[in-house]
């Protein structure tokens, strides 16, 4: 077996400390296993002892260890995430789906049919898992939900079957609740 890498860390416990306790929990990681590097300075770990203290993968220790051997703590510190990325549809396009979306005669049958309507009438043509994620997260919808109202429903028939409904259940004594003896 090979003997473990000795590394020397120039900052001192002390400054890595406070480092760790500005940092967030993405990079509290890597300031963790260089501080355990730093207390096993002197006779030097490997990087599988390093990652069961510091508890990360030994992947992840070999790759944060050379990283700080090659850039050193500033190139530790850094990461590449690019953070919050803006949404492909604008104030104006929000409130036009919106008002699609809560429209009983829209006749819209599921995100696909939504997708394809945002592609002729905004003219964006976005991907399938990128209207159901912003339909989920901004108007709270759900793939199976049942249309509101049917498309070629006739409103006037609807009135009337509720105008005959509401006499035909008094007369038959249905609207009335009986009292149930125990």
């Amino acid at each position: 077996m090979a003997n473990a890498k000795v590394i020397i860390i120039n900052e001192t416990e002390k400054e890595i400390k406070s480092l760790l306790k500005k940092s967030t929990p993405f990079i509290a990681q890597r300031l963790r296993l260089l501080l355990i590097l730093k207390q096993h300075e002197a006779t030097g770990i490997s990087k599988r002892e390093v990652s069961i203290l510091a508890g990360v993968c030994s992947g992840s220790a070999q790759k944060w260890r050379t990283l700080y051997i090659r850039e050193g703590i500033v190139g530790l510190m850094k990461h590449n995430k690019i953070g919050f990325k803006p949404s492909v549809f604008t104030s104006e396009d929000r409130v036009r789906i919106e008002e699609k979306l809560n429209n009983p005669e829209n006749g819209l049958q599921g995100y696909v049919e939504l997708k394809e309507w945002i592609k002729k009438e905004l003219g964006k043509d976005v991907l399938y898992r990128t209207v159901v994620n912003y339909c989920v997260t901004n108007f709270h919808s759900s793939v199976k939900v049942a249309r509101k109202s049917h498309v070629n429903k006739d409103v006037d028939k609807v009135e009337d079957f509720k105008k005959t409904l509401d006499k035909s259940a008094k007369k038959s004594g249905m609207g009335k609740v009986k009292p149930t003896s125990r």
